[in-house]
């Protein structure tokens, strides 16, 4: 089984986000940064080279491949900031439709501009994402332990 690439390292994120060239997505990094460690109340860490991640949960798929990934962070990507929330966004469609000009995946809003984004949805979608990890964790826990069980 492949080994994941993206890890935590050791670098440091507010370096990492005072680095980005890009005068506007730097901005938008320095304010990501700011909110999201006063709304989870954890230490950013970098996750691999371009995610700053908070938090983060232990996971087992069905195939039995495991490994640790953030509950939520951002990676200032070139085309605009990616924002991860987990375990995903169809348990926050009703904050996703006040949320502003975004594109979004499975687990990730994609935001070309911070200034397009109605910050408390944001702030309140990253406060979310920690309590539904741990109610999915939970369930998962369950199951595998009812699995076993049969």
């Amino acid at each position: 089984m492949a080994e994941l690439k993206t890890k935590p390292s050791n670098v440091n994120p507010a370096k990492f986000v005072d680095s980005i060239k890009d005068e506007r997505r730097r901005a938008d990094a320095q304010t990501m940064l700011a909110m999201m460690t006063r709304v989870t109340g954890e230490t950013p860490r970098m996750w691999g080279s371009a995610i700053v991640g908070f938090g983060s949960y232990h996971y087992t798929y069905a195939t039995g491949r495991e490994g640790d990934w953030c509950i939520t962070g951002f990676s200032p990507r070139k085309d605009s900031l990616t924002v991860y929330i987990l375990p995903g966004l169809h348990m926050q469609q009703a904050n996703l439709k006040k949320l502003g000009k975004v594109t979004t995946g499975k687990s990730c809003i994609y935001i070309r501009n911070l200034a397009d984004v109605h910050m408390p949805t944001l702030e309140k979608m990253v406060k979310q994402a920690g309590k539904d990890i741990t109610k999915v964790a939970a369930a998962m826990r369950k199951l595998r332990k009812e699995k076993r069980a049969r």
